[in-house]
Formats: structure tokens, sequence, C-alpha cells
């Protein structure tokens, strides 16, 4: 777990939410290094007290750990060499403006930090196969919603995922949340034996952080409140 600055206050809930916030990222190498199941159980726990509508609590997980992690990986990077995406929920039309700008920016950090020369799509595609092998990761969970709760159930599940995230952070386990998984979810609905109701979200890798891997050098900014907020008073 990273270490805070000397003399910084987290023994205050806000200064606690506030260093969660600021010291996680989305990590893209793991160790090998398992999760112990306690940890894993009480990461879940945390997640489990994440506000929804109606207090419906959408969200149903499929965690994988050892031997089905390998499996599941093995499958699925099968899987992908030879398959369109399909996802449950579509991915966005189009990013426009500042969207498009943060998100290039997010890729060149991360091809600038593992070494892919811009415009070498062959160095790019590898990095890109990096999201099936789940970035090496010793854990998976697949996030899934009842279809007929629509967008607010996968609204809630976001909500959810943010909170395991957050949790994960506070036990040292670094995490990921992978909206590429959820682009094959026939595939995964199958592999796992999920019901058809049942729509795929996202999954998140988790485990410990492989800190000296470049992938986990850089950090992404964020936008100021003078950007994201519009004040009425």
């Amino acid at each position: 777990m990273e270490h805070h600055a000397a003399g910084e206050d987290i023994a205050q809930p806000a200064a606690v939410l506030d260093h969660l916030l600021r010291s996680r990222h989305s990590c893209r190498a793991f160790s090998e290094d398992a999760v112990p199941r306690p940890v894993i159980e009480s990461i879940l726990a945390s997640a489990q007290r994440t506000p929804s509508w109606c207090n419906t609590q959408p969200w149903q997980l499929a965690v994988l750990s050892g031997a089905s992690t390998r499996a599941f990986r093995a499958a699925l990077l099968e899987h992908v060499a030879g398959a369109q995406a399909a996802p449950d929920i579509a991915f966005p039309e189009a990013y426009r403006g500042v969207y498009q700008e943060r998100r290039r920016a997010c890729g060149l950090q991360l091809y600038e930090a593992v070494g892919v020369a811009r415009g070498d799509r062959e160095a790019s595609g590898r990095q890109a196969r990096e999201n099936f092998r789940l970035y090496g990761a010793p854990h998976v969970a697949i996030v899934t919603t009842d279809a007929a709760l629509g967008q607010y159930g996968a609204v809630d599940c976001g909500a959810y995922v943010s909170t395991f995230m957050l949790a994960a952070q506070a036990h040292g386990v670094a995490c990921i949340a992978q909206a590429a998984l959820a682009a094959h979810a026939s595939f995964i609905r199958a592999w796992l034996g999920i019901a058809d109701e049942r729509r795929v979200i996202c999954g998140i890798s988790f485990g410990y952080a492989d800190a000296a891997h470049p992938a986990n050098q850089f950090r992404t900014a964020r936008a100021t409140l003078v950007e994201a907020v519009d004040w009425r008073e």
C-alpha cells in the first residue's frame, strides 16, 4: 500500500476517503500472489453497502480465483482472437471534444510508459490484448445486472464498482475495471453459466500490483471543479 505524506491526517473520515481516492489507480500489471479469501470477502462486504435505486442492489458477481482464473483467461484469449465485440450495453457512439482529449491523453500515457511508439499497430494490439489476459491478475470479478432494471440497474452497478475499488484500495489490493470484457458478454455468460436475463456490465481484475512494471508508473489527471461544476446560488 502506498505511504501517505508525512503529517497527513488520515484519522478523519474525509481524509481517509480522500487518501483512498488519490492513491488508487487502474492497475495494468499484477503479481501472481493471490489475495487471501478473507480479504476478498471483506472487500465484497464493504461493496455490498453501496446505495442503489429503491435498494434493489442489482449487482451479482462471479469471482474467479486460482485455476478458474487461469482457465477463463485462456478461454477468453482464444475466443477474442476471432470474435467481434458484442456488448450487452452499447459502447459510446463517439468520444467528442474534451472526452476525446482525455481518452487520448490516457492512451498516450500508457503507450509511452510501456514503450509503444505512435503508429505501431502491432505493439498497440499486443497491449490491447492485455485486457483479455486480465493484466496477469490472479482474480477477476464479473459484474452483472438484471436486464429488466435497464439503465438504472447499470448505473447502480457502476456505483458498486467504485465502492469495490475503494474497498480494495483500503486493503492494499489493486484493481482495474474493464469494459473490454463486457464486449464479449455472450461468451462470458455461457462460460460461467450466468442466466440469460443477466446483463454483463464489466469485469474487475484484481490482485497485488506489480509496482515495478512500467504500465503502473503513470497517473491520469482529473478535471478541476471549474470544468465539472456549474454553481447556481
